[in-house]
């Protein structure tokens, strides 16, 4: 089965495009007499009012039922986030494999022991 080769296809798609495009003329209008409804909701442009916030100087704010909620609950969440990641446990390999190390040394006897007093009053208590 021969290959084919891509400019080949390229330009047969092209032709077979440009053919369709010519052959239908008929504008997209023509089929409809009434004019398309996009989104429906309205304008959403509020014209600038000059008031920072829209809130005229001697008038208090009056908040939103949601902004509360959001406050207490974005704040509140990276209060609980913040106090979670200073007590997570270091699980790091690097960690592991120091403690391991020291634990191997001290085994063999390279390395002395960093608390012996410690060690002599569990063995003595048990």
């Amino acid at each position: 089965m021969p290959a084919l080769r891509p400019l080949t296809c390229l330009r047969a798609a092209s032709r077979a495009s440009n053919s369709l495009s010519q052959s239908t003329t008929a504008p997209r209008a023509a089929f409809s007499t009434t004019q398309r409804a996009r989104g429906g909701h309205g304008p959403q442009y509020d014209p600038p009012s000059g008031w920072l916030w829209g809130v005229r100087p001697g008038e208090k704010y009056e908040k939103e039922g949601w902004e509360d909620i959001f406050f207490y609950g974005f704040y509140g969440s990276m209060a609980v986030f913040a106090v979670a990641y200073a007590f997570k446990p270091d699980t790091s390999i690097q960690t592991w494999a120091l403690e391991e190390a020291r634990r191997r040394l001290e085994a063999e006897g390279i390395l002395e022991d960093p608390f012996p007093v410690q060690k002599s009053e569990t063995l003595e208590k048990n």
